[in-house]
């Protein structure tokens, strides 16, 4: 048995200042209608949580359960940072290879303030994104030029290959409908705009967006019966944790006692991430068409690209510059337009990168379609040592 993806939704990203549930209900009927569903043939629904929505966000299963009308479906909740989509469909994936149910509704939505994330619940000195803010005043932007500053340190990037990413992008995302921003972008636009943090630009990180994404998901054998010919297949979705003594989550490559007293590790935890995706699905990263990572900033989304394998460190900035992570490019990255046009909507969207691989694999990505699709890869990370990839393949 296997499970399968018979069925992908979104409500467009942007800032629309309405409650989150609006979001996920409108992901999750497209979803259904995508899969010829009705509400009712759902038998289990998992909502990734939000936690700046109050207590409905923190029991996203049955506030969306709820919200399309009560039927008797069994829920779950989960919450990993901006891992939540994706450990949300391994919960349902997980229901339906043990034969539990046959079919299950994924739903993740986010209704965002304006401004950087911060963390949210009041003071908690056990959480390190909290002592990040508190103690070192490490907002986000200021953490992802950190990366950046030691990315230009150790390969030589440039703010230059890095406005180009924002550029390949933005190309991108001008021709996905679901995309919060859908214009074009020049470098001298990015190398112009206001520096955050330095050498990161304001065109240079991911805004906070609004939006939602659902996927409805079924036993092989429920969707042979339901006549679906050539679903998606869900190849492999890993969670994996860090490990020893590869721990240090924030900074990595920092000396620490652990470091200095044993071997550094095979992999970093990102590349580990992806690694163990690779070995469930029995493929390599030679086998990708194209892969959909977490640009929180531009100089991460260079990161990404050799984490998962693409390349060897320190020549994704080779790629880049002779376009093959383009639209129509050798391993086109991001060709959803990524979160350079999405912006993060937290529980949704390891959600919506599978919705893309979904639209990818079929065929009906309209004019970002990668030619010949056969299998694809997304990737992100939650904070805490969250791990989040996932393959599908046709």
């Amino acid at each position: 048995m296997s499970a399968v993806i018979l069925g992908a939704g979104m409500h467009p990203w942007g800032k629309w200042g309405r409650p989150f549930v609006e979001y996920g209900v409108a992901a999750a009927r497209a979803a259904l209608r995508d899969a010829g569903l009705a509400w009712t043939d759902v038998q289990f629904v998992v909502g990734a949580d939000t936690l700046r929505n109050g207590y409905p966000g923190f029991v996203a299963g049955a506030t969306f359960a709820q919200a399309m009308g009560w039927n008797g479906a069994r829920i779950a909740s989960c919450y990993a940072a901006c891992a939540s989509g994706a450990q949300a469909i391994d919960i349902a994936r997980t229901r339906i290879l043990a034969g539990l149910c046959d079919v299950a509704l994924v739903v993740g939505a986010d209704s965002t303030p304006k401004g950087f994330f911060k963390p949210v619940g009041g003071d908690r000195p056990d959480d390190p994104d909290w002592l990040r803010f508190r103690l070192l005043g490490a907002t986000n932007p200021a953490y992802f030029a950190l990366y950046a500053r030691r990315r230009m340190a150790l390969y030589g990037s440039t703010a230059e290959d890095f406005a180009a990413v924002k550029v390949k992008n933005a190309l991108a995302g001008s021709l996905n409908g679901n995309a919060r921003y859908r214009r074009t972008t020049t470098a001298e636009q990015v190398l112009a705009s206001p520096m955050v943090a330095d050498p990161l630009r304001l065109m240079d990180i991911c805004a906070t967006s609004d939006g939602g994404a659902a996927l409805v998901l079924a036993s092989d054998d429920f969707a042979r019966r339901h006549g679906a010919s050539s679903p998606v297949r869900l190849a492999a979705v890993s969670t994996v944790t860090p490990a020893f003594p590869g721990t240090v989550l924030e900074l990595p490559n920092f000396a620490t006692d652990s470091t200095a007293a044993v071997p550094p590790p095979e992999r970093t935890f990102r590349a580990s991430i992806a690694h163990a995706a690779y070995e469930e699905a029995g493929l390599g990263p030679g086998d990708l068409s194209f892969a959909e990572v977490y640009d929180l900033s531009t100089a991460l989304e260079l990161d990404w690209v050799e984490d998962v394998g693409l390349c060897p460190p320190g020549e994704a900035d080779k790629l880049l510059r002779a376009g093959d992570t383009a639209l129509g490019g050798r391993i086109p990255v991001n060709p959803s337009g990524g979160l350079a046009s999405f912006g993060e909507a937290v529980p949704a969207q390891a959600i919506a990168q599978v919705c893309e691989l979904t639209w990818q694999l079929r065929g009906m990505a309209g004019p970002r379609q990668v030619a010949g699709a056969r299998a694809g890869l997304a990737a992100n990370q939650g904070l805490f040592g969250h791990g989040s990839s996932i393959i599908a393949t046709t």
